[in-house]
């Protein structure tokens, strides 16, 4: 008996493609590109998909964050009063610097537990060379951010060249560098900074003009749209899927209403918060470096795979070592802030529940802990929940040990979620 082995082979050379099987089959293959191939219609598939692979980015936080907005108004009247949200839009600004730094290292799949610590060094030579010193305090700002990156690569290089693992070499520097801010300060403990000066200006400035609240607004919703529209015709010259111009308007229009209500509470009050404009420009800024650039890549490639990096040809040793640069460096912005809000640097820097607010700002607003996935905005949702929380409870006179059980609840809450999240990704096949 003889077997036809040429049969099967010609079988297959002349079979024919149907196309509309082909386009079924890239639709399958990656349903999110239908939001923007269908524009709004899209979202409510796109919604359901999310829904179904556990993927819901930062929905439930933005839902947390109107949950609390109604408890606690319901609750006191004045926590959604001018005065009320500007002082929690200038409070949560060193927080959340800090919680940049954080994300960038949380994207590898790693943690920093120096970051309290080297805060408080940050504030310490400040104070240390502009007060005890006489230096100028524009050059002692520099000193401190050049100190703070330093530091962060010093954790880096143990880390990354020397393969101590990360938690161990920053608990370790936790600790050092506690000891050497003690040693800065000397027994005195406290130095008073100037009020009127770079450090303390950046707590307690206003742009009192309302032409700048609505400046910035109008700025803001014009940047968007604008390069909103510039990448679909991009996508749309390259033949890739974009979003139609009824997508861009509506995305904007809700950029719109948000942006204009906040400068119009601003300017109930005292104004445009200095702090505040800093913090969104570093998040557009780290944004973009993360999402648009070879480096930002190159970091989320790390979160997901080091060997897979290694093998492409990414220098592992040096992402690592900047990434903890990074880290230290918004470490030393965020202990200036600090510094600006007591008006002074002493011995209490960095101590307390800073480290854990850092860390739960950073996860709270949809930073994985176990690396690849997150955006340097979540900084400013996260800190956003957890800085309304204690604005609120305060506001009920709710004693300190229960505001942190109830931020602990809130971050053990969205660990879990981000757990749960990965293992129903697995399940779909997505993670």
């Amino acid at each position: 008996m003889s077997i036809d082995k040429t049969s099967a082979p010609a079988d297959t050379e002349h079979q024919v493609v149907n196309p509309d099987a082909a386009q079924a089959a890239v639709t399958a293959v990656d349903p999110r590109l239908l939001v923007r191939e269908q524009g709004l219609k899209g979202y409510l598939t796109e919604f359901k998909r999310k829904l179904h692979a556990g993927d819901l980015g930062s929905i439930p936080v933005v839902i947390g964050l109107i949950l609390i907005c109604v408890i606690f108004q319901s609750l006191n009247s004045n926590f959604l009063s001018a005065k009320n949200l500007s002082d929690i839009s200038v409070a949560m600004v060193a927080t959340g610097m800090m919680a940049i730094g954080i994300i960038f290292v949380l994207l590898l799949g790693e943690i920093d537990l120096s970051v309290g610590s080297v805060s408080g060094v940050s504030g310490a030579i400040v104070a240390v060379l502009s007060v005890t010193h006489g230096l100028n305090e524009w050059l002692a700002v520099l000193v401190a951010l050049a100190s703070g990156a330093s530091i962060g690569a010093i954790h880096g290089f143990f880390f990354a060249r020397l393969g101590a693992p990360a938690f161990a070499v920053t608990l370790a520097g936790l600790l050092f560098w506690l000891g050497f801010m003690l040693q800065l300060l000397g027994d005195q403990g406290t130095i008073n900074l100037d009020d009127e000066g770079v450090v303390g200006k950046l707590t307690t400035y206003f742009f009192s003009d309302v032409a700048a609240a609505y400046g910035l607004a109008a700025a803001a919703v014009a940047v968007f749209f604008l390069s909103s529209f510039v990448d679909s015709r991009r996508r749309q010259a390259a033949g890739v899927p974009s979003r139609p111009l009824g997508d861009i308007v509506f995305r904007t229009s809700l950029l719109a209403v948000v942006s204009f209500a906040a400068a119009f509470m601003f300017n109930q009050y005292k104004g445009l918060p200095l702090a505040l404009v800093l913090f969104l420009a570093v998040l557009v800024l780290t944004d973009f470096v993360l999402r648009r650039t070879a480096y930002g890549r190159k970091i989320f490639a790390l979160g997901g795979s080091v060997e897979a990096s290694r093998r492409a040809g990414i220098n592992v040793t040096a992402v690592r070592i900047s990434v903890f640069a990074i880290a230290g460096t918004f470490a030393a912005v965020g202990g200036l802030f600090w510094a600006s809000k007591i008006a002074a640097a002493n011995q209490s820097a960095g101590a307390g529940d800073l480290l854990m607010n850092v860390i739960a700002a950073a996860v709270i607003g949809g930073t994985s802990l176990f690396g690849g996935r997150g955006r340097t905005w979540n900084a400013l949702l996260g800190v956003m929940v957890i800085v309304s929380i204690q604005y609120g409870l305060q506001l009920e006179g709710i004693a300190t040990p229960i505001q942190f059980m109830i931020t602990g609840g809130v971050l053990l809450a969205t660990v879990v979620i981000d757990s749960v999240t990965r293992k129903t990704q697995k399940t779909a096949g997505r993670a």
